[in-house]
């Protein structure tokens, strides 16, 4: 979708040049912006719709005895299903953002396009592994091994699940992982 852009330059009181667009321009330029990272959108999917039926709310209340039970795995499945079609949507858009061409003659100009492609390029690729997380999640899911840590077997628990959906370790495990990671670098 190519959308024509109208501009007139002016100055203003203080001597700065200003150029203003038509509406299409200031829409195209909208869409071009990157998205929020991942891990943010990872929070608002959480705490504002309702998956599967449940809210977060409803899931934290539940007892400890009936952790991962049916009613959870449908919840998460559903905020990771929801979460990996964000992202998809996303990387459509960036290819159709891509495809467009901007004829942008001022080399200023230029650069700032080019610096906006590249920040949205390194955004996508961040989600990108996003993506793979997300898509073992739901392996995860499926095989019956969500929401237990890799290294010990003990429950990750609801809090840290809501807070980063495709962790795979307890919060003990990690902190551990990563003071190892400190003394003996990577």
């Amino acid at each position: 979708m190519n959308a024509k852009t109208v501009a007139k330059t002016g100055t203003t009181k203080t001597g700065v040049k200003k150029v203003t667009t038509s509406k299409a321009a200031s829409s195209a330029k909208t869409a071009a912006k990157p998205a929020a990272p991942a891990k943010t959108v990872a929070k608002a999917a959480a705490s504002s719709e309702v998956h599967a039926g449940m809210t977060e709310a409803e899931l934290t209340k539940m007892p400890a005895k009936e952790y991962m039970n049916d009613a959870q795995l449908a919840y998460f499945k559903s905020l990771l299903g929801s979460m990996r079609d964000d992202i998809l949507r996303k990387v459509d858009e960036t290819v159709e953002h891509m495809r467009e061409q901007d004829n942008v003659a001022d080399p200023a100009d230029r650069a700032t396009v080019e610096e906006e492609h590249a920040l949205e390029l390194r955004t996508r690729d961040r989600e990108r592994k996003l993506l793979k997380k997300i898509e073992q999640a739901i392996h995860r899911i499926d095989q019956g091994e969500y929401g237990f840590c890799e290294e010990t077997g003990e429950p990750i628990g609801i809090p840290r699940l809501l807070a980063r959906p495709t962790a795979t370790l307890s919060i003990e495990a990690q902190e551990r992982r990563e003071r190892m990671q400190k003394m003996y670098g990577d």
